[in-house]
């Protein structure tokens, strides 16, 4: 029998071979311990040559932990590389506003590598230039819408995704990246079936994700890299929300999310991959000496003057809310993300019964009763607070920052691919003469387009310097004053 014989056929054998043995031990198979033993005896030293052959069994697979969590350092690069759900520079930005407001004392560079219509060939193809080139230290993936091809499964599709999703996994890893896969978001079919002259699409597409996103959950587990759920977040936000409205969407065109989803796709990574927590909490105890009065978390807090009606004193601190712009607020009020992701809480207990006022920089920001300020009051979604608008002010600079350069960019990056898939038509279709004809038009239009990539990617550089001039946090005058 061969060496790599399956367990199925080792079984027959030995089966035979018990037989055989029992035959000529005993020809009336009169079976008693004697006769037993005999041909035990007999049967192994049958076996022995088959057994030897056996291969030694293989190693327990060693299996690499995935990293709790994103740690970005001063000066580190980031990867958003996907199709046109990235090339929508939305999910992308409201996660740069994210580490904008949360670490402004690390400068951290975003590079947005979405191509509408990619697919994992796509992004290999472009690969050194749109991805290598910018030295990431974590590379995020969200592909697969395209690569299902918008029909039910099919085996030689996927084994396509397969081996691309692979390769770009290893050519992540051999730069000394760390990829962050993600799943493909949501194919809404109901969405579908309300656009007006619609086309013909597999209506259970979004099963078809699934499966793709579940394969990438594994190749994540089996390499160790972190990982995020796309998929599920939109999936049970949708179907929470049609129990109310049947007709909800966030994805008003079946495949690309507006804003609000975008956030939930935010809200996703975040949740999944990055590191969480307060903003900021102040615990005031207005019992104590003043000197010791006011705990600060992520922060500093001086200058306290504390009277039975009144509360004074400055605070500085090290972050500011997460603020995205005002298209994505339903999307923040879905999941719950300020109390989630960037709470600013700030408590009071032990007051005199009675109502209260709180200023910050002589702003009114709200009146709350001595029994909230004991439970405790949230100001990370408060629009009259200055934080707050100071962190809309670096959202929408970012938004500039996307709209004015990083886009436009991406459009760029666009042409580019539909000149490379017009020569690789050409070369499959065995049309040499043609096919060297375009393949050194594209190589000329691809040299002169460069100037106008390194403009928008300097473009996009001015912004980032403007945004962290404008996301420093600043000391603030805090007043908490006994109204009647």
């Amino acid at each position: 029998m061969a060496v790599d014989a399956p367990r199925w056929k080792i079984f027959l054998e030995t089966r035979r071979a018990l037989g055989q043995t029992l035959r000529l031990v005993n020809p009336k198979h009169r079976t008693n311990m004697k006769t037993f033993r005999i041909a035990l005896i007999v049967l192994f030293a049958s076996l022995a040559p088959l057994m030897a052959q056996q291969p030694a069994a293989a190693p327990a697979p060693e299996f690499k932990p995935a990293p709790a969590e994103i740690d970005l350092k001063d000066g580190d690069s980031f990867v958003f590389l996907g199709d046109s759900i990235t090339h929508q520079c939305l999910y992308t930005q409201y996660v740069e506003d994210f580490f904008y407001t949360r670490y402004p004392e690390r400068r951290i560079h975003f590079h947005n590598s979405g191509v509408g219509g990619d697919r994992a060939a796509d992004a290999l193809a472009r690969f050194d230039d749109d991805v290598a080139a910018f030295k990431p230290k974590y590379v995020t993936i969200l592909l697969g819408m395209n690569d299902g091809g918008y029909t039910k499964f099919e085996p030689e599709i996927f084994d396509t995704y397969e081996k691309g999703m692979t390769e770009l996994l290893d050519k992540i890893a051999a730069i000394g990246a760390a990829a962050v896969p993600m799943t493909p978001t949501m194919f809404d079919a109901r969405a579908f079936e309300m656009r007006p002259n619609k086309k013909p699409r597999y209506p259970y597409y979004n099963a078809v994700l699934a499966f793709y996103g579940a394969w990438l959950r594994e190749q994540s587990s089996l390499r160790g890299l972190g990982y995020v759920n796309m998929w599920s977040p939109l999936c049970d936000f949708t179907l929470q929300q049609r129990r109310q409205d049947p007709k909800f969407t966030m994805i008003p065109d079946a495949v690309h999310p507006a804003a609000a989803g975008q956030f939930v796709m935010a809200a996703a990574i975040i949740s999944d991959v990055m590191r969480k927590g307060s903003v900021f909490t102040l615990n005031i105890r207005p019992g104590m000496d003043p000197k010791k009065a006011i705990l600060a978390g992520n922060g500093k807090a001086e200058n306290p003057e504390i009277t039975p009606d009144k509360i004074t004193f400055t605070f500085k601190a090290n972050a500011l809310p997460w603020v995205v712009p005002p298209d994505a607020i339903d999307g923040v009020k879905l999941t719950h993300a300020g109390h989630r992701y960037g709470q600013e809480r700030l408590t009071c207990p032990g007051l005199k019964p009675g109502k209260y006022e709180l200023k910050i920089d002589d702003q009114t920001v709200g009146t709350y009763t001595d029994a909230q300020l004991a439970f405790g009051v949230e100001l990370e979604e408060n629009e009259k607070a200055p934080d707050f608008q100071q962190a809309l002010k670096v959202a929408m600079l970012n938004k500039e920052r996307n709209d004015k350069a990083v886009h436009p960019l991406r459009d760029l990056w666009l042409k580019v691919k539909v000149a490379r898939r017009q020569v690789a038509m050409l070369e499959q279709q065995g049309n040499k003469d043609a096919a060297a004809a375009k393949r050194a038009e594209f190589e000329k239009f691809q040299a002169d387009i460069k100037p106008a990539i390194a403009e928008k990617i300097a473009l996009a550089k001015q912004f980032e310097d403007e945004i962290y001039q404008a996301n420093q946090p600043v000391v603030r005058k805090y007043e908490l004053t006994r109204v009647p």
